[in-house]
């Protein structure tokens, strides 16, 4: 499955027309705050992230899926599944993540696209387990998980920059329950 359709949003592979629009989302320093070392990434950055993305998902059978907005076709950002390796000691568990432009910020699309992620992951690719990783801080990160029921599972810090983080985790029980 390479779509999944919400009640607003399009969860989709990437196109050749989402690389703008996605530059942009990566651009914003607002968005990046929490992202890495906190630096904005240009095109050239944002393509080669997108083939990346792509990658995984042929080597893997998920990744980050593109998110659309149904109502008007615009390119609200990403969420799906990714292999955190940039965090050894959280392999080789799978993680959600979600990155959207800050005018979609504030209406629940974050957990609505993160929701149809842990199904797709849960129940199409039969994970047993996912996790995620937010930066301690990341207060509107840290809704979002417990709005999906991911539960603090440990701390941690971020192995090349030094900074706080905290693991989520939810089992496919606690997800069907």
């Amino acid at each position: 499955m390479s779509e999944i359709q919400t009640p607003r949003l399009l969860l989709r592979r990437w196109q050749d027309d989402d690389l703008v629009p996605m530059a942009e989302i990566n651009g914003d320093p607002q968005v990046m705050r929490w992202v890495g070392d906190g630096s904005v990434r240009d095109l050239e950055h944002t393509a080669e992230a997108i083939e990346r993305w792509e990658e995984e998902w042929d080597e893997e059978g998920f990744g980050l899926f593109a998110v659309e907005l149904l109502v008007s076709g615009e390119l609200a950002g990403f969420t799906g599944l990714t292999l955190p390796e940039f965090l050894p000691e959280a392999m080789p568990d799978v993680s959600v993540c979600w990155r959207l432009g800050p005018q979609f910020w504030g209406q629940g699309y974050a957990s609505e696209a993160a929701q149809a992620s842990m199904e797709f992951a849960l129940q199409d690719r039969g994970l047993d387990r996912l996790v995620s990783i937010a930066r301690i801080g990341d207060n509107a990160s840290e809704n979002v998980l417990r709005k999906l029921g991911m539960a603090p599972e440990r701390d941690t810090t971020h192995p090349e920059y030094g900074f706080p983080l905290r693991i989520h985790a939810i089992d496919l029980t606690e997800f069907e329950a």
